[in-house]
This record gives structure tokens, sequence and C-alpha cells, in this order.
């Protein structure tokens, strides 16, 4: 007996210039789709079962997180990543190894343990602010990727000075820029641009930096294996100390790719999100008058987890994710075995994407969706299935609570003392940066010094 399936409809546009528009207009893409086929569609390939299916209704959302995850291939869905990753990556992982490498990688961004972090993000960001020109114009973005990246590099591979982290700073910061613009964020998406002709080739280029920063990685695991210093807080240290159940613990190839996905999962991401949250502050001068009547609550010097327990300040971050989520789908679920997903049966091979835009532009659930509305966060809870900019069932983000609380602290820290304003206030729309979206690089702020309030607070 023949399996029959039901596949939604779907656009019948010629694939080379679907990938434009996909490329180009990201934002766009998805929003004439769902206008056009409704809130689940499916992109046909010229390949019998290796269909795209879109969902976006919180049940079908439900049913995908939910389900078991054998049902579900998701490390083939981020091949894409393993030039840069490596082969070892929990994300290109799936199963009992998957489920090994998350648990050994959660406990250190939870808890206490980030907690103690704060202080860190809090000095690093007032290093990098303090740095700017007062009343001249300079690219936020840069800013942003700066702190988050010394976040990184103090955090999780505890480097603060020295040679070291000089060297791994310049490497990765070139690395990701250049992947990340226009033209190089098309090569995650044609093989045809994955050709290395030396040196001077784009992709050459790019492997020729990542060799670079393998070499930076393995030194810094050499000196950490040799130090006798067994004190050391920071996530590589305790990645180190980690054992499986078996008592083995991570090799140094191990080590080094998962150090490359937490970099790259929680470097790009959270400067993307910082440059959205300080242009919606400034492009809506009541949330930013909001936000600093909500700083004078907590006084001089506050504790930093009174800052995140901020109720407004928490309204903006997750609305900054909810607008113009960073990553716009979770991760890809390729089907192993057929599975039924609100009435239609999937075959072997297709590809579901979990539409985190697109859910989180549901007019019943958020009216006026295209608004930036933080008390909408204020007024109501909303479910996994209906929020996620982390991803979700077991596949969300290991960083989303660290995430979050380097948002809050990096806005408090700067809000405290500076005004950010736009150079120019005409509205910005996202553009594409790798494999998510992002405020225009471009995008130039001002600092001036904020007119001081009575009880206005400041971090130390």
């Amino acid at each position: 007996m023949t399996a029959t399936y039901n596949l939604p409809d779907g656009p019948q546009m010629p694939r080379w210039l679907r990938m434009i528009k996909f490329i180009g207009q990201p934002i766009k893409y998805v929003d004439d789709f769902a206008k056009i086929y409704g809130e689940t569609f499916t992109i046909r390939s010229s390949r019998s079962n290796n269909h795209i299916v879109y969902f976006s209704q919180p049940q079908a959302l439900e049913q995908i997180f939910t389900a078991d995850s054998s049902h579900f291939e998701v490390g083939r869905g981020n091949i894409g990543l393993k030039f840069l990753l490596g082969d070892r990556s929990f994300m290109l992982a799936d199963g009992d190894r998957h489920q090994r490498q998350r648990q050994l990688l959660t406990p250190p961004f939870h808890g206490e343990r980030m907690r103690a972090y704060g202080q860190d993000i809090e000095k690093i960001t007032r290093q990098v602010s303090n740095q700017w020109p007062i009343g001249k114009p300079f690219k936020i973005r840069e800013s942003m990727q700066e702190i988050t990246l010394r976040v990184i590099l103090r955090v999780v591979f505890g480097l603060n000075e020295g040679e070291l982290f000089e060297s791994l700073r310049r490497s990765l910061s070139d690395l990701l820029d250049f992947i990340s613009s226009p033209v190089m964020s098309s090569a995650f998406f044609f093989r045809f641009m994955q050709k290395d002709f030396g040196a001077w080739s784009p992709w050459g280029r790019i492997l020729q930096q990542r060799q670079k920063i393998d070499q930076l990685i393995y030194a810094l695991l050499r000196e950490r294996r040799a130090e006798s210093d067994q004190n050391r807080q920071d996530i590589l240290s305790l990645m180190m100390a980690a054992r499986y159940d078996d008592g083995q613990g991570m090799s140094d190839e191990e080590l080094h790719d998962e150090l490359m996905t937490l970099l790259v999962a929680g470097h790009e991401t959270t400067a993307s999100a910082l440059t959205w949250a300080f242009y919606w502050i400034d492009h809506f001068p009541e949330v930013r008058e909001k936000l600093l009547q909500e700083l004078n609550t907590i006084g001089v010097n506050p504790d930093l987890s009174s800052v995140a327990k901020l109720p407004y300040l928490t309204a903006v971050c997750q609305e900054t994710l909810r607008i113009y989520p960073i990553a716009m789908t979770a991760f890809v679920r390729i089907v192993k075995t057929p599975i039924e997903i609100m009435g239609y049966e999937l075959p072997e091979g297709t590809a579901i994407v979990p539409s985190i835009y697109l859910a989180h532009h549901r007019e019943e659930v958020y009216p006026q969706s295209k608004q930036f509305k933080p008390e909408r966060f204020l007024e109501r809870q909303y479910s996994p299935y209906e929020y996620f900019p982390f991803g979700g069932g077991n596949r969300r983000c290991i960083g989303m609570a660290f995430a979050q609380y380097e948002m809050k602290i990096v806005l408090v820290t700067i809000l405290s003392e500076l005004q950010v304003s736009l150079v120019n206030k005409r509205p910005v729309h996202p553009v594409r940066r790798g494999l998510t979206i992002a405020a225009p690089a471009g995008m130039r702020m001002v600092a001036t010094l904020q007119s001081k309030r009575a009880n206005t607070p400041a971090l130390v």
C-alpha cells in the first residue's frame, strides 16, 4: 500500500528568482508568500520529496517542538555552517550526541554562574562607550559588535588582554564582517560560490582567515591545559572540567568546535539585537522616557540582578526581538519518518521551517504587529509557540538567558549616562546579514551626555 501525502499550496516561481528575493529581501519574501498562500505554504523542490514547508500557527509549532526528536534530522539543515563551526559542533549533531553536548554546555549559562559575569559585561560596555566622540556620528553596529565580541572573549574564552586576545579579536572581527557582507551572504546558499581559488579569491580568503583562528584557539587550549590555575570561572574552563557520563572530558577538537559555535551564535546575534534596541528607543521618545523613569526607581549603583528584573526594560528587549527577530526561522527540521502536522502528511525529506518572523506578526496574537509596542509584553504572557526568538523545543538556544541578561546590562549602562540618537531620522529596514537579519551596518548615531535627574543610576 502506497502512502499518500498532501502539502500546502505555495509559489511556483523559478528557483533562481525565488533565491534572489530570499537573499535580497528576506522580510518581503515571507510576507508576500504568507499574504498569497496563507499561514502555511510550501516551497516546492524539483527533487521529489525535498520540499520546504513553512509553519507559523501556534498549534503547528507546538506539534513540531514537542514531537519526538527521532522524527527529525536537524544537524543536516545546518550543514552550511560546517566550514565555520567544524564537524563536532552540537548545532550539527542529532540524537544522543546532540543531547550529551547540550547537557555539558548548558550549566554555565544559567543561575549564579551567569550572573557572576554581569560585572564583566558592564565594565566592557563602559570601556567601549567611553571611546565614543560626544556629539559626533559613529556606527552603532560596530560598537555593539565590539562589546559583544569582548564579552565572548572574556566570559567564554577567559581572555581579557594580551597578544592572544588582540589577535583573536582582530581575526574574528575580520572573518565575521567579511562573511556577513551582502555579497558573501549569498555564499551560504549557493555552493558554486564556495570555491577556493587561493587567498585572493573570496572563499579562499575565508578559509585562510578560518585557519588562522583555528591556530589561535588551539594555542589557547594548549596554554590552558598547561596552566595550574584551577579556580577559573570562564566558560571554557568549565567546559574543560565537565565530564560525560563515562568520565571522559571533551577533546581539543570538540572544545574548538563548541567555542566557535558559542562565538558565532552569541556575538553577531546579540550585537544585532542591541543595535535594533537603540534604534527603537530613539525612534520612539516616549519609550526612552519610560525607560529613564524606570531606571530612576532602582537608585544609584543598583545590584545587577535588580536591573535584570526591570519590567519595562524587559518588555523593550522582548519587543525588539519580536518585531525583527535576528533569526527569522527556528532550526529547520528535516523529516526522517513521515509525520502529520496540522492535517498535512509530510513525507521523508521534507524540510519543516518554523517561521519565527511570521509567528511574531500574527495579528490575532499581536494586534498592530508592525508597530513597536513594548507594553504588549506587560499586558499578557505569550506561550513558547507564540513568542520564540531563540527557537524552540530541544533546539532552543542554550545562551538565551545570557543574551537577554547581556542586552539589559548594556542598555542600562549606556542609557544611564548617554542619550544615543539617530543621525538620520528616516525609518530603518532590515537587511540580510549572513543567515540573520539586521539593521544596516552603516546606520549612524550620535551620543550626547544624558541630562542628569535625581537618583539617576550609575552602574559601577
